[in-house]
């Protein structure tokens, strides 16, 4: 069979963090960001949705082994912004707006060197029920 599946991981995180950009005054990061930009960080419950595609393999009739997958989901992604403040604990930050978009690119780049290249990676991030990130677009 040389038909694409498309294999899906949903995980879950909380962190919290503030919109800020310090090449802006403080009066144009409130504008920008609103509330997001409270000097004392504001929290999500993320929702990560990692979607695998690819043909299945003719010997495991598998995509991506799950177990694989969900072990590197744990390892490289929630074992580091689970229940942290991504401003000031997880180095990809520390000069990068953590917005849900930038956090989607962020996790992506950890995860695509770790998955086999013949496999598409899409990363889908939930910030609230209502916003939500899809990289690559």
């Amino acid at each position: 069979m040389t038909e694409k599946v498309a294999v899906y991981r949903r995980e879950y995180f909380n962190a919290a963090h503030r919109l800020n950009n310090p090449a802006l005054s403080e009066e144009e990061n409130k504008r920008l960001f609103g509330k997001c930009n409270r000097p004392n960080y504001h929290g999500h419950n993320y929702e990560l949705v990692v979607r695998v595609a690819g043909v299945v393999d003719t010997v495991t009739g598998y995509v991506i082994d799950t177990k694989i997958l969900s072990d590197l989901i744990h390892e490289k992604i929630l074992n580091r912004f689970d229940h942290s403040n991504l401003n000031l604990d997880v180095p990809e930050f520390k000069d990068l707006n953590p917005t849900v978009e930038n956090i989607a690119i962020v996790i992506y780049r950890i995860l695509r060197p770790l998955i086999n290249q013949s496999l598409d990676l899409k990363i889908t991030l939930h910030e609230t029920d209502k916003n939500f990130a899809e990289f690559p677009a």
